[in-house]
């Protein structure tokens, strides 16, 4: 958004908060805070969760937690969309914010000796590296989110709760085997939506 004296300025601290309207939307708009929550919440969450094994409430905390933190990305998204209220800082930290969390979950789970390393590397190696290759041609192209990049994040966000929910104590060992196969399920759609990204990518600009 240009300033007062024609120079474009990356940030706009005045401007609609959570209105729609015409007008620029500041980038302290409603959308943004909510994304920036999400990543403060962050190092709450692997707090919670590194204490959990020394307590089941403790781990249904973390639980919790990151359930509500996935659940913001919807509620962001749709706050930023329907109002007008994009930005680009918007733009840059939602990713972040959902590889953030994601990331340390993972993470943690590996850390912890509840998820295999490779499947943690495997995602992450997807997730960073998709990330910052949109980051890349940003001023090029937007390379916008596929149904299969959806149907990934819901995957992957089923399966980490079903990893850090304490529901085998109460369930019984049965629940281990759902939490597998959505994990497994989250691997493969992760791995063959970042391969059709840049397949796709290329193919629509010729290269």
């Amino acid at each position: 958004m240009p300033d007062a004296t024609g120079m474009r300025t990356p940030y706009q601290a005045r401007g609609r908060m959570i209105s729609a309207g015409e007008g620029p939307a500041s980038t302290w708009n409603a959308a943004n805070l909510i994304t920036i929550g999400r990543i403060v919440l962050v190092p709450v969450f692997v707090a919670l969760l590194v204490a959990g094994p020394h307590g089941e409430a403790v781990r249904w905390a973390a639980t919790v937690l990151f359930v509500l933190a996935i659940a913001t990305d919807s509620l962001d998204g749709r706050l930023a969309r329907g109002r007008d209220l994009v930005t680009d800082l918007g733009k840059i930290l939602d990713p972040i914010a959902d590889k953030a969390l994601t990331g340390a979950a993972l993470v943690v789970l590996s850390v912890l000796g509840e998820l295999w390393w490779w499947v943690t590397a495997l995602i992450l190696v997807r997730e960073i590296g998709i990330t910052v290759y949109r980051f890349a041609v940003l001023s090029k192209r937007v390379i916008p989110a596929s149904k299969g990049g959806k149907l990934k994040t819901v995957l992957q966000s089923v399966a980490i709760s079903l990893a850090l929910a304490p529901l085998p104590q109460l369930l019984g060992p049965w629940v281990d085997v759902v939490n597998s196969v959505f994990m497994a399920a989250a691997l493969v759609v992760t791995v063959v939506t970042g391969v059709q990204y840049l397949i796709d990518d290329r193919r629509l600009n010729g290269r």
